[in-house]
């Protein structure tokens, strides 16, 4: 199964959801289950509708392997809540398609929480 290396940034307040740590290096595969489930492994894949690797599916990879707190503030359906940035390779993921942008290896994506207390 081939895979791929993503850079994943937290800023803004987000990185304490998720060890407090602003950096991860991550390997994913590159062909994933179409309906996002994180926890299907590859060897599984066989019989199961697929996809490319995409931002959406990158969105549920964090939520269930890497956020350590309070879900509700980083997901809300099926993509990031609304005042939170996201960035791929320094480009508003708006402008590369949001959740279907398909990953590639070396990607870097940033995730900015715009929201604060006061």
């Amino acid at each position: 199964m081939t895979t791929i290396s993503l850079r994943i940034e937290f800023g803004g307040g987000l990185e304490l959801l998720f060890s407090n740590e602003k950096r991860h290096t991550l390997t994913l595969p590159s062909i994933v289950s179409s309906d996002n489930n994180s926890k299907t492994s590859a060897d599984a894949l066989s019989g199961v509708n697929t996809k490319p690797a995409d931002v959406e599916y990158l969105v549920f990879y964090l939520r269930d392997h890497l956020l350590q707190e309070r879900p509700e503030l980083f997901m809300e359906g099926k993509t990031v809540r609304p005042g939170i940035l996201v960035l791929i390779n320094d480009t508003d993921w708006e402008l590369e398609g949001e959740g279907e942008y398909v990953l590639q290896n070396n990607d870097e994506i940033v995730f900015i929480s715009t929201l604060h207390g006061g």
